[in-house]
């Protein structure tokens, strides 16, 4: 095994190339530690760190990068999302991110049903820029999301509908492309397509019996160089066969592209099956349907979601152990339906259903999109990892290969969840091999050479659609002779001589055990802030779940989400989910990010994380920055000064306090209200003096509250006044149904007009309202800022007081979302000893999960939410209700109102502490002109804006001058 070299800082060597590249490009050249660490690994096992990373601004920067790595002799590896499984996407030398900038996308012609593509373009942006033509291209991988054209192209993928359109070498129409000695020409097929490289033509007509028998033997045969194309009796396509070369041949600087209709009706039609290898064997009958995908799913795949989503998540499935989905086409729905229906009568299964298109279609679908980061662990919890993650033989075959592969498996101790394109043969799998040390690199070899073996004796292919890359261009030795590789090397030297277009691959290839990224990674010292129970406390294995599948950047399309809002703003791989687990893996590697918890490197690539914990729940590999950040702060400012924001916002429920108890709200509202005044108590906290301070509320909803009771000589329950919950709580015999509603520090101090619309409503609904009369924080601004045992102890005074209610059945209701989230999830990750954590965090509910219970703690059966019809609402969920606790209900019980709801899908940029910070003003404007402020624009007069988060509706006030609602408050109106 072999470490990679170039960890250091850039050698004496390249500042020459550097030199060069900035003198030609007028893109970004990079050579930073930080943005050689982001780029240092793909979504593969590989860790290889380039000299320099190049971010070209159009197709003149690209060619004149490669011309720079002509001169100079450097290795050049181009990137795209960098979703790569196989380590096609790293190099040593020049390492080229197309996916910023080389994003056009050209013609589309209707007529002959084409489009010219940037190597850079979005699949599904091609989708969108198709559909109004009735068109689209025809696979579509589970990435295709974020997934570009040159990274399609280069590994040959394919995807679920590859059954009905191909793989994309059969959607390939042309390339323009520069090989490795500078020649430029339009790849195309037919008579004279070969002359633009002198020697091809000479070279297949010595070698077509070879072409003829080792190659194209069947659809998913993607390793190795598909020469079958320069065939004549295939029609001599160069273009088709530069696809899957990996960019060892040639960069591509565009392409042209063929696109299908599409389809007017289409079902899903899920088919259960005793086990994986059962449903495979019937994957041959079900063909001779025409299906459009043909796709196997694991039980224990849908176990983790139902573990770790919930089981409203999964749609109900027929009985088995293992599924196909077969999604059925036809010119109507009625035809659709038939043809489904016939398939079923063929299928051979246990169960089966047909759903029509709608959420329940999509949700299954989007299980088997997740499914690279669901498998990332094995049932037992153990990481488990690509490397043979796409493997494919003939689909006659396909389940007597899985049998023997299950065999081998167990044979090696591992584990791993198959799912994968069952239709073409192509299975995926993550294996859970022992890579977390050096020692287990021997069995990870021992493995994949056996797995190689395996499907080669059943005429398979190591690769089926991401390429061989570093994990397998070693072993097609074991797939081809001798005299194939010979023909692979000759290709080889014809385009590119002097192996600097992404070396290591295919040919001459690195062995499949060097440069790999976890065993070199070491434990991180103990530290006394999160438990990381999922990672058996180790900050390192909590770091390493990220194994690149990139889902956090596909949230930048039209439809917009709330995973790296930052990155939606910037477009920087640091301000990606993604980027940033990269930069804390390379602290745990040591060799290039050298400066401890302190590193610049770090604090660049958290700076802009606004810790709104969508990628807790919408990262497939359950990847949670806000942890890791605020891990990060705990242990870099532990007994240290730290900055001022942290005193001012981290502290802040101390400072309203402070101002309640002191009677000072008058007094502070007047002097923050002179506009310079309040300019300079921002720049002095550390804060953006663009943002105003909002407005201290001259009476506390708890000493409100406290003064009503008084007034009205409404008796205090002891659970108000001490804290303990008294006899019949939620479900006792006396049938009281009995609430804590919770009263954080921002709707205490700012907002108490929301907690007394939220008592009023609970009231209103058949409840018997307890407020505890002790201010109980739960440390969230500590949280956020880094400072957890700060937040430790606000959250054991906090358990104190709601503790015994949850031991006692009485639900808590949460006001604040963000605060409502933290009982749900990091109390308890704070507190992992404290059984009273685990008690509020089951206690805790939102209002609107309260008021559509059905169960015990469920509204007065005579209850109904207010009369919404004709009201028309702009839903602004927050961040961390998102994650956390979900929407659903809110959406259930507003629909249930009659209101006309459209909910935003993305975080509105202030996210708590996040917008106020100096520096972060511009990108939390940019944030939340992703969803939010583009909806208040176009708002109709009288739309109300609803927004439960203090922070979402503080930034709807300050950038659009809108006043937001809290669902009680709209319910109560």
């Amino acid at each position: 095994m072999t470490a990679t070299s170039a960890a250091a800082p850039v050698a004496e060597g390249a500042a020459d190339v550097v030199r060069a590249l900035r003198a030609a490009v007028r893109g970004d050249v990079e050579t930073s530690t930080r943005v050689r660490a982001e780029y240092s690994t793909d979504a593969s096992n590989y860790r290889v760190v380039p000299q320099v990373v190049v971010v070209p601004r159009d197709v003149d920067d690209l060619l004149a990068v490669t011309e720079v790595a002509r001169a100079t002799g450097t290795p050049l590896t181009m990137r795209g999302a960098g979703t790569s499984v196989a380590g096609n996407a790293i190099g040593t030398g020049i390492v080229v991110d197309t996916s910023r900038y080389l994003n056009a996308i050209g013609e589309i012609d209707p007529q002959a049903r084409t489009a010219v593509v940037q190597p850079g373009v979005i699949m599904s942006d091609l989708q969108k820029a198709a559909k109004p033509f009735g068109l689209r291209f025809g696979p579509d991988p589970s990435t295709q999301n974020r997934a570009t054209f040159g990274g399609m192209i280069g590994n040959n993928a394919c995807g679920p509908r590859a059954v009905a359109y191909g793989r994309t070498v059969d959607n390939v129409v042309g390339l323009d492309v520069v090989d490795g000695l500078g020649r430029r020409f339009t790849a195309t097929r037919g008579d004279g397509a070969l002359a633009p490289v002198p020697g091809l033509a000479d070279l297949v007509a010595a070698n077509l019996p070879l072409l003829r028998t080792e190659l194209g033997r069947f659809s998913r045969q993607v390793s190795g160089y598909s020469l079958e194309h320069l065939l004549p009796e295939r029609g001599t396509d160069l273009a088709k066969m530069l696809v899957g070369t990996e960019g060892t041949l040639v960069t591509v600087l565009s392409a042209t592209v063929s696109l299908v209709p599409v389809p007017d009706a289409a079902v899903l039609v899920v088919l259960g099956y005793p086990d994986m290898p059962a449903a495979a064997d019937a994957v041959p009958a079900l063909l001779a349907h025409a299906p459009l995908a043909v796709e196997g799913l694991d039980a224990r795949l849908v176990d983790v979601v139902r573990r770790h989503r919930g089981e409203a998540r999964v749609p109900a499935l027929p009985d088995g152990a293992g599924w196909l989905l077969v999604e059925m086409g036809g010119a109507s729905r009625a035809e659709a339906v038939a043809a489904a229906e016939a398939l079923v009568a063929d299928a051979g299964a246990l169960a089966s259903r047909v759903v029509p298109p709608g959420p329940e279609a999509s949700a299954m679908w989007q299980i088997r999109a997740d499914g690279v980061g669901l498998a990332g662990r094995t049932p037992d919890g153990v990481q488990a990892w690509p490397g043979w993650e796409d493997a494919a033989v003939p689909p006659e075959k396909l389940g007597a290969y899985l049998r023997e592969f299950e065999a081998l498996m167990a044979a090696h101790g591992v584990d791993g969840l198959t799912y994968g394109h069952f239709g073409d043969g192509c299975v995926h799998v993550r294996v859970g091999l022992p890579l977390e040390t050096p020692a287990g690199v021997p069995a990870f070899r021992s493995f994949m050479t056996e797995a190689a073996q395996l499907v080669a004796s059943h005429g398979g292919s190591l690769s089926g659609e991401h390429g061989d890359g570093r994990a397998r261009s070693e072993l097609l030795s074991v797939m081809y002779s001798p005299q194939a590789l010979e023909v692979f090397a000759g290709v080889k030297h014809l385009f590119d001589p002097a192996d600097l277009l992404n070396p290591g691959i295919l040919v001459a290839p690195r062995p499949l055990d060097a440069d790999l990224r976890r065993p070199h990674a070491r434990p991180l010292p103990k530290a006394t802030g999160f438990s990381f129970p999922h990672d058996d406390g180790d900050f390192t294995k909590a770091v390493h779940r990220c194994v690149g599948v990139g889902k956090c950047r596909a949230d930048t399309s039209a439809d917009g989400g709330f995973m790296c809002p930052s990155y939606q703003a910037t477009g920087e791989e640091k301000d990606v989910t993604r980027g940033r687990a990269r930069v804390l893996q390379e602290l745990a590697n040591g060799t290039l990010v050298t400066g401890g918890w302190r590193a610049k490197e770090l604090r660049e690539v958290l700076d802009l994380c606004l810790s709104c914990k969508a990628c807790s729940s919408d990262c497939p590999a359950g990847v949670d920055m806000a942890q890791y950040k605020a891990e990060v702060l705990h242990r870099a400012y532990r007994r240290r000064l730290r900055p001022r924001n942290h005193y001012a916002l981290g502290w802040l429920p101390r400072w309203t306090r402070l101002v309640s108890r002191l009677h000072l709200a008058g007094l502070a509202n007047w002097f923050l209200g002179i506009r310079p005044l309040a300019s300079v108590v921002l720049r002095v906290a550390g804060l953006d003096p663009r943002r105003g301070i909002p407005r201290f509320a001259t009476t506390s909803f708890r000493a409100g509250w406290a003064r009503d009771r008084a007034q009205h000589h409404r008796p205090q329950g002891v659970g108000e006044a001490t804290g303990h919950a008294r006899a019949g709580a939620s479900g006792s015999s006396d049938a009281v149904r009995r609430v804590v509603v919770w009263d954080d520090s921002f709707s205490d101090a700012f907002d108490p007009d929301v907690p007394g619309a939220v008592v009023h409503l609970l009231e209103s609904a058949g409840y018997e309202v307890i407020v505890p009369k002790e201010d109980a924080c739960c440390g969230l601004t500590w949280v956020s800022t880094g400072q957890l045992e700060g937040a430790r102890k606000r959250q054991q005074h906090l358990l104190g007081i709601l503790g015994p209610f949850a031991v006692n059945g009485v639900p808590i209701v949460g006001v604040e979302p963000s605060c409502t989230a933290l009982l749900r999830s990091d109390l308890v990750e704070l507190n992992p000893d404290d059984p009273r954590a685990v008690a509020v965090a089951r206690a805790t509910r939102t209002l609107a999960e309260l008021l559509t219970s059905d169960g015990p703690d469920g509204p007065d059966q005579a209850w109904e939410p207010a009369d919404l019809t004709g009201t028309t609402v702009v839903a602004q969920p927050h961040c961390h209700q998102h994650s956390v606790m979900g929407y659903e209900a809110d959406l259930a019980l507003l629909r249930r109102a009659g209101a006309t709801v459209t909910t935003l899908a993305g975080c509105c940029g202030l996210a708590g502490n996040f917008g106020y910070e100096a520096g972060h003003y511009d990108v939390s404007v940019a944030v939340a002109e992703n969803a939010l402020l583009p909806a208040l624009r176009e708002a109709e007069p009288g739309t109300v804006l609803l927004a439960d988060g203090f922070s979402c509706r503080t930034q709807a006030d300050q950038l659009a001058n809108v006043k937001g609602v809290h669902l009680a408050q709209l319910l109560t109106r």
